[in-house]
């Protein structure tokens, strides 16, 4: 489904203006919303490091007002795991033929949202050993796959954080793991005015999800962003299969 052309600029615009949206009016989302329809367009090595660019800079200014509310002693062996693990997801994003990464992706999107939309309780994610293996597994989704916040948003569940106290974390780990991913990836090769359209699709979408976020209830609006990004990662999966 690769488009070039102006089709494929109002595509990568909308693409990002949706997940911007989706991220400031639930706090969480832009992956899950966008990795699929970019890897769908872009394909997924571009599709995969566009998402790492795009939602590492949105986690840096959500986390300028909520750095003071980062829980540090948690936060470290989440970091530490994704940075190790990070150069796994890379590497295997070479070495798999397109439709078998469609496929991946794809798969991996859909079973992360399924889990998080069940809430699973797992005993293995408590503690420091579950901080570990959430931050391991959030760091090679998110080189491979571009979605790394589902095992963190599992390790939340499990450790009983508020969604108060997930936000700001969250943001804080977003930040480290894209930051590690990009370094590990590379940067997507965009041309100038498609870098414009998405920096200005990040502006807009970022004024329209705190336009919404008020009006909204916080639970359906985080029912639509894993419905849209059920319906992303089946369709990727679709595409997998087709291609093989």
């Amino acid at each position: 489904m690769t488009t070039s052309g102006w089709a494929g600029d109002v595509l990568l615009t909308a693409i990002v203006l949706l997940g911007s949206s989706v991220q400031w009016l639930t706090g969480m989302g832009f992956a899950l919303v966008a990795v699929p329809a970019l890897i769908l367009l872009l394909g997924p090595a571009e599709g995969v490091v566009l998402a790492n660019c795009a939602a590492g800079a949105i986690s840096v200014v959500g986390l300028v007002g909520g750095w003071r509310q980062v829980r540090w002693a948690a936060m470290l062996p989440l970091c530490v795991a994704a940075a190790c693990t990070v150069p796994a997801g890379t590497w295997v994003t070479r070495q798999l033929p397109e439709p078998v990464l469609l496929l991946a992706m794809g798969g991996l999107v859909t079973v992360a949202v399924l889990l998080v939309m069940r809430g699973a309780r797992v005993r293995a994610l408590r503690g420091t050993g579950g901080a570990l293996a959430a931050g391991a597994a959030g760091g090679f989704m998110n080189a491979a796959a571009g979605v790394g916040g589902p095992p963190i948003s599992l390790y939340a569940v499990n450790a009983g954080w508020t969604v108060r106290e997930f936000v700001p974390n969250a943001q804080f780990y977003g930040v480290v793991v894209n930051a590690f991913s990009v370094a590990s990836n590379g940067l997507p090769s965009l041309s100038t005015p498609r870098w414009v359209s998405v920096g200005a699709a990040m502006v807009v979408g970022a004024l329209i999800g705190r336009g919404l976020a008020g009006r909204l209830p916080e639970e359906r609006a985080r029912l639509l962003v894993l419905v849209l990004a059920l319906g992303g990662g089946v369709t990727a999966v679709g595409k997998g299969l087709w291609g093989l």
